[in-house]
């Protein structure tokens, strides 16, 4: 059994992530994060920038195919994964470089808006994506979608999101499934 210390960071992508495809097929994904601890010095009632903590962060699979379609130079992003160093060679002698191993990462949307889109990766390669409420649904080979968010739900008779027999849009009327509590005297 293996015991990972786990982290969380946010910051900022420092470097353009890098996507690789081994020999073996296996994809991965690099990129440098930075992160700055931000205080505010109430002597100078100002925000000061403390040290920076640079991170290389490595993610695999489809998750690096996400990454590297989905981030930039300058992204805000939030990293949660397992923590280690990998110490390298250097004309300066040895050095030590902190690595994430990425289990979920994201734009921080504390700092801005972002919109998902759904993927499905295939054997072979391809991948399908849905935005909104426009859905690719087809395979590059043509056959059916293996994507559940693309296809519509069978909803059971008694969901209380039906309208007219089917399910009502995301910004048209829809019945409130609950009954509103009263109103609470002061």
């Amino acid at each position: 059994m293996s015991i990972d210390s786990k982290i969380t960071v946010s910051g900022w992508v420092g470097t353009q992530p890098r996507h690789v495809v081994t020999q073996n097929g296996t994809s991965f994904t690099v990129f440098r994060l930075g992160s700055t601890k931000r205080y505010f010095d109430r002597s100078q009632e100002t925000w000061v920038d403390g040290a920076t903590t640079w991170f290389t962060v490595k993610t695999w699979r489809s998750a690096a195919v996400n990454v590297a379609e989905s981030l930039r130079r300058s992204d805000p992003v939030v990293v949660h994964g397992a923590l280690s160093t990998e110490v390298w060679e250097s004309p300066d002698g040895p050095r030590t470089t902190l690595v994430i191993e990425a289990d979920a990462l994201g734009p921080d949307l504390t700092r801005g808006q972002a919109t998902f889109r759904h993927t499905v990766h295939q054997a072979g390669g391809g991948a399908l994506t849905q935005t909104g409420t426009g859905a690719t649904t087809s395979t590059p080979s043509g056959g059916p979608s293996l994507d559940p968010v693309a296809e519509p739900l069978d909803a059971p008779a008694e969901d209380p999101w039906l309208v007219g027999g089917s399910r009502a849009p995301v910004d048209g009327p829809a019945q409130e499934p609950f009954e509103t509590a009263p109103a609470m005297s002061a």
